[in-house]
């Protein structure tokens, strides 16, 4: 790890975390609109203010992320340039973030292997959680390409990226006992058309 002696758990560990909620940090509320007399007035300031604050709570992430990611390129040894970035150097750059996990991810040779809810501790390593490195690599590449990146250029939609985040959703799922799968959403039971009027009698 000598080519990231520069690259200290300062410089990343607020940058990731390991559930979205780390993008809950203090922001201005200037963006907030203010309430206006009505009820109705009232429902729709409230909503667009919330709207625009989870999105400037996403940009501000999102920028987060990019600084820190054109940080490690600049630390690294030989230094990188973003034209010269690979997915395999993104690959680098999430084992890396690894160590600053706080996701306990057990081996098969642990009794808990498995297990969602572990009665007891264990040895086992901490690691980045799946969603949180999946939530990343969302948000590097579309930074990549607000930034002048090309698409087809993208090293953060590489595919040896999406299959290391396949295999390390499918690892983790085994070893704690959870499932990543999205659930679907339940329609809600159709009701039956009403039946027709009865017919009107002539006089």
């Amino acid at each position: 790890m000598d080519k990231y002696h520069s690259f200290t758990m300062d410089d990343v560990v607020p940058q990731l975390q390991e559930v979205d909620s780390t993008i809950t940090t203090n922001f201005s509320t200037n963006m907030l609109s203010q309430t206006s007399s009505s009820s109705c007035s009232s429902y729709s300031s409230s909503s667009s203010s919330s709207t625009a604050t989870t999105l400037s709570r996403y940009e501000n992430q999102k920028r987060r992320d990019w600084n820190t990611f054109g940080q490690y390129l600049r630390n690294h040894r030989p230094p990188l340039t973003l034209s010269r970035c690979s997915g395999a150097h993104v690959l680098e750059f999430l084992r890396y973030l690894d160590q600053f996990g706080k996701t306990k991810v057990h081996t098969q040779l642990c009794p808990f292997f498995g297990h969602p809810n572990p009665p007891a501790l264990c040895p086992c390593p901490l690691r980045q959680a799946w969603g949180s490195l999946d939530a990343l690599i969302g948000r590097l590449r579309a930074a990549y390409e607000e930034n002048g990146g090309k698409p087809e250029t993208n090293p953060f939609g590489a595919r040896a990226v999406r299959l290391y985040l396949r295999e390390v959703r499918d690892s983790q799922s085994k070893a704690r006992g959870i499932s990543y799968e999205k659930k679907k959403r339940k329609r809600p039971p159709q009701l039956p058309p009403p039946p027709p009027p009865p017919p009107t009698e002539l006089s």
